[in-house]
C-alpha cells in the first residue's frame, strides 16, 4: 500500500467522526437560530394580539412539534461505516505486508490496531443504529429536545474520534491525550439527562477518572525519562516501536514505577480496582447508546493501552512483574464484581458490574501472556463489546417501557415487549459464556492457557473460574426474574429498532463458531502484544 493510501486509512477513523460531529454542530446551530426567530415572531404577534384583544394560536416549527424519529439521526452511521471500512482494509494490508505508518510514525497500524478498529466500528454500529429509536422514545417522553439531541450526536461522534485516535497512534503521549479526551467528552454524555443522579454520576466519573489519568500521565513521564536516559532521541522517546526495540536499555527502577502508575491509571478507565467506583454510576445514568459504547469499547481501548505498555515492561523487566501485577488486580476486581452482582437490584448497574467481571478476565489473560491467552483476550474483547452493546441498548428500551431500572419491579418482559426483552435475554446468555457465542470460546481459551502456565497461574485461574460461576448465578437469577412471568403485550418494535440488536448478537455468535478471515489477524495481533 502506498504512503498516501496508508495515511488516508490511518486518518479517516478519527477524521470522519469529527466531520460528522461538525455537521451535527452546524445543524444544531441552525436549529437554535430557527427556534430563536420563531420565538421572537411569537412574542411580537402576542403583543399585537394583546393590543387588539385577539387570541393568538401559533404553530411551532417542525423541530418543536411532537417528537418523532428524525432522519438526521441516521447520519451517525457514517462513522461506524468508515471505521469498519478502514479497519478491514488495514487488516488486509497488515496481514500481508506487516505494520504501516504515516506522518513520520505518529500514526501506525499493526494487527492490534486493525483488530481494535474493527471492534470499535462494530460496537459503534450497534450503538448508533439503536440511537434513533432510543432518541425517539426520549423525545416522546419529553426528556429530550431538538437541541439536546444535537448535543448528543456531536459528543458521541467526538467520542468515537478520540477512541480511534487512541487506537491508531504510535506515540504514547498522544495515546494519553486521546484517552483523556474520552473522559472530557463522555462526562457530558453521562450527565446528558441533567437529573440529580446523572449529574452526580458525571462528577464522580470526572473526579475518579481524572485521578487515574493523572497517574497514567506521571507514568508516561517516567517512561519518557527512562527513554531519554537510555539515549533515545527526544522525538522518539515516546514512540512505541522504538521503546519496544530498546526496552532492555531502560532503567529498571524507573520503568517499574512508571509501568505500575500506567496500569493503575489506565486501569481506572478500564474499570479495574482500585479506581473502579465510577463505572456502575456512569453506565447506569448515561443514555443507553452511550453506555453501550463506554462498556463495549471504551474499557477495551483503555486496556489496549495497558497491553502496549505490557510489551515494554516484559522486555525491560521480564514477564514476572506484569504477571503478578495484572493477576492480582484481575482477581481483586473479579471478586468485587461477583460480590456486588449478588447484591444488585438495578439491571443497568448489573450490566456495569458484569463489565468489571469481563475486564478482569481480560486482565488475567494478559497476566498469563501466552499466545493462546492473548488471542483469547482479544477475542473476548470483541465478544464482550458486541454482547454488552446489545444488552445496554435493549436495557434502554426496557427502561423506557417500564419506567424503572429496579429488577424487582420488572416482570414478564418477554410477554410485554418480546423484541427488546428477547435481545436482552440473549445478550445476557452471551455474557454468561454460553455457546455458540464467542465468549464461550474465549473463556475456554483463557482457562486452558491458565492451567497450562504453571501452578501459580493455575490456582489463579481456578479462583477466577469459581468467581465467574458466582457471577453467572447472579446474572441468571436476576435476568430470569425480569423476563419470565405473565404480562400483557404493550410494545411492538419497528424493524429499525431491532436490526442493530440482531446484528450484534449474530456477529457475536458467528465469532464463537469460527473467526473465518479474521483468524490470521487475531493471531498476528496476539503476536504484536506477546513481546
Amino acid at each position: 500500500m502506498n504512503v498516501t493510501a496508508s495515511a488516508a486509512l490511518l486518518t479517516a477513523p478519527a477524521a470522519v467522526p469529527l466531520v460528522v460531529a461538525g455537521a451535527y454542530a452546524l445543524a444544531g446551530l441552525r436549529t437554535r437560530s430557527t427556534a430563536a426567530v420563531f420565538a421572537a415572531e411569537v412574542t411580537q404577534a402576542r403583543r399585537r394580539a394583546s393590543a387588539q384583544g385577539d387570541v393568538l394560536v401559533a404553530e411551532a416549527p417542525e423541530s418543536e412539534k411532537a417528537p418523532q424519529r428524525h432522519p438526521a439521526d441516521w447520519a451517525a452511521l457514517l462513522s461506524p461505516a468508515a471505521i469498519l471500512t478502514c479497519g478491514s482494509l488495514l487488516a488486509a494490508d497488515v496481514v500481508r505486508h506487516g505494520p504501516t505508518r504515516a506522518y513520520s510514525g505518529l500514526l501506525r497500524a499493526d494487527a492490534l490496531t486493525a483488530w481494535m478498529l474493527l471492534v470499535v466500528g462494530a460496537v459503534a454500529l450497534v450503538a448508533c443504529g439503536s440511537a434513533p429509536a432510543y432518541l425517539a422514545g426520549e423525545r416522546s417522553a419529553g426528556r429530550d429536545t431538538a437541541q439536546t439531541v444535537w448535543h448528543f450526536h456531536v459528543l458521541v461522534q467526538a467520542f468515537l474520534a478520540a477512541m480511534c485516535l487512541a487506537v491508531v497512534t504510535a506515540n504514547l503521549g498522544v495515546l494519553w491525550v486521546a484517552i483523556e479526551a474520552t473522559t472530557i467528552v463522555t462526562a457530558f454524555l453521562v450527565g446528558h439527562r441533567r437529573t440529580r443522579m446523572s449529574v452526580e454520576a458525571a462528577w464522580k466519573y470526572v473526579v475518579i477518572c481524572s485521578a487515574g489519568i493523572a497517574l497514567a500521565f506521571l507514568g508516561t513521564v517516567l517512561i519518557y525519562y527512562a527513554a531519554r536516559q537510555a539515549g533515545i532521541a527526544e522525538a522518539w522517546a515516546l514512540d512505541w516501536p522504538t521503546l519496544v526495540a530498546r526496552a532492555d536499555q531502560l532503567d529498571p527502577a524507573v520503568t517499574r514505577l512508571g509501568i505500575t502508575l500506567v496500569v493503575l491509571g489506565f486501569g481506572a478507565k478500564a474499570g479495574l480496582i482500585p479506581l473502579h467506583a465510577w463505572l456502575p454510576d456512569a453506565h447506569s445514568q448515561a443514555p443507553a447508546p452511550v453506555s453501550a459504547l463506554m462498556s463495549g469499547v471504551l474499557l477495551s481501548v483503555a486496556f489496549a493501552a495497558i497491553l502496549r505498555y505490557r510489551v515494554i515492561a516484559d522486555a525491560a523487566l521480564g514477564a514476572g512483574f506484569t504477571r503478578v501485577l495484572l493477576a492480582g488486580i484481575a482477581l481483586l476486581t473479579l471478586a468485587l464484581a461477583a460480590g456486588l452482582l449478588l447484591a444488585q437490584r438495578d439491571y443497568k448497574r448489573m450490566l456495569a458490574y458484569s463489565s468489571m467481571e469481563h475486564m478482569s478476565l481480560i486482565a488475567l489473560a494478559a497476566a498469563i501472556g501466552s499466545p493462546l491467552a492473548l488471542a483469547a483476550a482479544l477475542l473476548h474483547i470483541a465478544g464482550h463489546g458486541l454482547a454488552k452493546s446489545v444488552a445496554f441498548c435493549a436495557s434502554g428500551r426496557i427502561l423506557q417501557i417500564t419506567g424503572t431500572a429496579k429488577i424487582g419491579r420488572v416482570r414478564g418482559l418477554l410477554a410485554q415487549a418480546p423484541a427488546p426483552a428477547g435481545a436482552f435475554g440473549f445478550a445476557v446468555v452471551a455474557l454468561m459464556a454460553f455457546p455458540p457465542f464467542s465468549l464461550f470460546a474465549s473463556e475456554l481459551g483463557i482457562a486452558r492457557a491458565g492451567f497450562a502456565a504453571g501452578p501459580g497461574l493455575g490456582w489463579a485461574t481456578a479462583t477466577a473460574l469459581l468467581l465467574v460461576l458466582i457471577a453467572f448465578a447472579a446474572l441468571a437469577a436476576r435476568t430470569a426474574r425480569m423476563l419470565l412471568g405473565p404480562g400483557t403485550p404493550t410494545e411492538s418494535s419497528s424493524p429499525s429498532a431491532v436490526w442493530p440488536l440482531l446484528l450484534g448478537l449474530a456477529a457475536c455468535a458467528t465469532l464463537g463458531v469460527a473467526t473465518g478471515p479474521l483468524t490470521d489477524l487475531l493471531h498476528r495481533a496476539a503476536q504484536a502484544i506477546g513481546g
